[in-house]
């Protein structure tokens, strides 16, 4: 026994000094981060690019030998180049609010707990921000595995003169919280109409009758909730956390694979990183033929499309724009070349942006 207890001893001592030794090197990293700031700033260099973050974790995950697993790792190195991009200059990003929102999960995923985080109302909120240069970056959610597509995006994107510069793929759990933790208490549920929307069988199945309130986010319902011995809301473990609720059942969810896809904008593009999507919107001339003619510049190069949506032309009755995701980054040739041939049975065309696919 006390040769057991000194072991642990001994192990516990040595994993005191290997955290030690990680603290010192972290400062000896955030030092080299500031004197690489100095540098930018002299040379007039933008002080975020996600293309060399991309490129650290690539190294990391690649060179990473276990037995740590490559998602903890990932997360860690997250928050400290989150940090250290904080030690450089404040990085303010912009997401669609309020806080303990999935957008607000998304933007935490992608940039860190270092970054400025700022809840916006609505959506053309976020773009707006972005496009007056208040936010180097913006959230927005554009489309759900069992949901679909927000269209409020894809319009913004019509007028928008903004790039999407990343993706993020956020897996959404939906929990069940109220005051008490007890299914028997709740007389009303509130929440987002999107989340009710996903979990419409088991709310049928577990609380038949109950009304269901649709509100403007999972957020606003948790505030609610928060208020009410009666109520329930379904949102995130985040909103559970920090509205002092219960969870009364976790992942009620009808779909098991439920995703949420984000697009990061920006004002500025992103570079190529051999392994990336492109997006593009397009009204086409209405002729007989019309739909598969724009379909065939890209098969005939063997270029994949991942996603294709219509949405109604707001200001030209029974017109439509197209929305399309294709693999490949602008500056390929192939791409290059299908979208100039596409080009010529538009009415118009703008590429949306080339960025890095989801790791």
């Amino acid at each position: 026994m006390t040769q057991n207890s000194t072991t642990i001893e001994e192990l516990r001592t040595a994993i005191d000094s290997i955290d030690d030794r990680i603290v010192a090197l972290l400062n000896e990293r955030a030092q080299i981060v500031l004197s690489v700031g100095r540098l930018k700033s002299e040379s007039n260099l933008d002080f975020h690019v996600p293309g060399r973050e991309r490129q650290i974790y690539e190294r990391l995950l690649n060179n990473n030998q276990g037995p740590f697993p490559n998602d903890a790792l990932r997360s860690i190195y997250r928050e400290i180049i989150s940090a250290c991009l904080a030690l450089e200059s404040p990085m303010k990003v912009a997401f669609l609010g309020p806080k303990a929102t999935f957008s607000h999960l998304a933007t935490m995923q992608h940039f860190g707990l270092s970054a400025e985080l700022v809840p916006l109302k609505s959506i053309p909120a976020v773009f707006e921000e972005v496009e007056k240069g208040k936010a180097l970056y913006g959230i927005v959610p554009v489309e759900n595995s069992t949901e679909g597509v927000v269209s409020h995006t894809l319009d913004m994107f019509v007028e928008s003169g903004l790039q999407i510069t990343a993706e993020i793929l956020l897996e959404v759990h939906h929990d069940l919280l109220s005051r008490t933790g007890r299914l028997e208490d709740i007389k009303k549920v509130y929440s987002h109409a999107q989340p009710i929307a996903q979990c419409r069988q088991w709310l049928e199945g577990n609380l038949p009758g109950v009304p269901v309130v649709d509100v403007a986010s999972t957020a606003v319902a948790a505030q609610i909730t928060s208020e009410d011995y009666t109520a329930a809301a379904i949102a995130s473990e985040l909103a559970a956390s920090l509205y002092d609720l219960k969870v009364v059942r976790s992942r009620i969810e009808d779909q098991v694979n439920n995703i949420t896809r984000f697009l990061v904008i920006s004002r500025k593009g992103s570079e190529r990183s051999g392994n990336d999507k492109t997006s593009v919107l397009f009204s086409v001339k209405d002729e007989p033929g019309i739909l598969c003619r724009m379909l065939e510049p890209f098969a005939k190069r063997g270029i994949n499309l991942s996603k294709i949506e219509s949405r109604p032309f707001k200001s030209k009755a029974w017109e439509y724009i197209f929305f399309l995701d294709l693999f490949g980054h602008i500056s390929d040739a192939n791409v290059a070349e299908a979208l100039d041939e596409l080009k010529g049975c538009c009415q118009f065309l703008k590429v949306l942006g080339s960025y890095p696919r989801s790791m």
